[in-house]
């Protein structure tokens, strides 16, 4: 029975493998899975023969189907799932699927769950989840920074940091802001910035203003106004 092929061995490639081997996935074409870097996926496609029985899929969050000519069967099936390791469990995953359906029974085989992104909304999804995690991370950065320049460690903020993600899915943005902003506690907001080391202020001002834009509470409707705004 035919069984799914993954080019690339990178964590993305190895773990997607391991998941499929694990999962006994064959499908009844041959499917061959492109985890290689962005960059070099129309490359590697145009190496491979086109088959009519063969489906080419990419693991790319901001690329549609057009990199993958001339194969006549295409697909994409990018994990939203952070894969640090080569032995990432991709287990009950979301991903962003489209183009042949074929990719659809690989995340049933995987217990995962399909959203489908169209071609025209590949780069905006894919900004969204480098928001989602990359940014996330870069945020905890600047935590471990400014806590430890007030002899706090990084490990005190998890908890924190775990509780404030289940809130958000519990309750909604909005409505799982809490601090300051939530109260238009300007005063804490500037004592704030007055405290924080220059290099520190802009992402602060940044996220108090992205804090700004969430619909207040009370109205659910009108967002708050920073009296420094603008």
């Amino acid at each position: 029975m035919p069984a799914a092929q993954v080019i690339g061995r990178g964590r993305a490639g190895q773990s997607v493998a391991h998941a499929l081997e694990k999962a006994g996935f064959a499908p009844s074409v041959e499917l061959v899975v492109l985890a290689v870097p962005d960059s070099a996926i129309a490359e590697v496609a145009a190496s491979i023969e086109p088959r009519d029985d063969v489906v080419v899929a990419h693991m790319a969050g901001s690329l549609g189907l057009d990199v993958l000519a001339p194969h006549p069967r295409r697909a994409s099936m990018h994990p939203l799932r952070s894969i640090p390791t080569t032995s990432t469990d991709l287990t009950g995953a979301w991903w962003a699927v489209a183009g042949d359906p074929v990719v659809r029974s690989v995340v049933a085989a995987l217990d995962g769950r399909v959203v489908e992104v169209d071609d025209s909304a590949r780069a905006t999804y894919h900004a969204a989840a480098v928001m989602a995690s990359n940014h996330v991370v870069a945020l905890l950065g600047a935590v471990e920074r400014v806590a430890a320049s007030a002899g706090v460690p990084l490990d005190a903020f998890f908890d924190l940091v775990r509780g404030t993600v289940d809130n958000v899915a519990a309750l909604g943005p909005a409505a799982a802001l809490t601090g300051p902003v939530a109260r238009g506690d300007w005063a804490t907001v500037e004592a704030h910035l007055a405290a924080l080391p220059e290099s520190e202020r802009a992402t602060y001002e940044a996220l108090t203003a992205a804090a700004c834009s969430l619909p207040a509470k009370s109205t659910g409707q009108s967002t708050r106004t920073w009296p420094k705004a603008g």
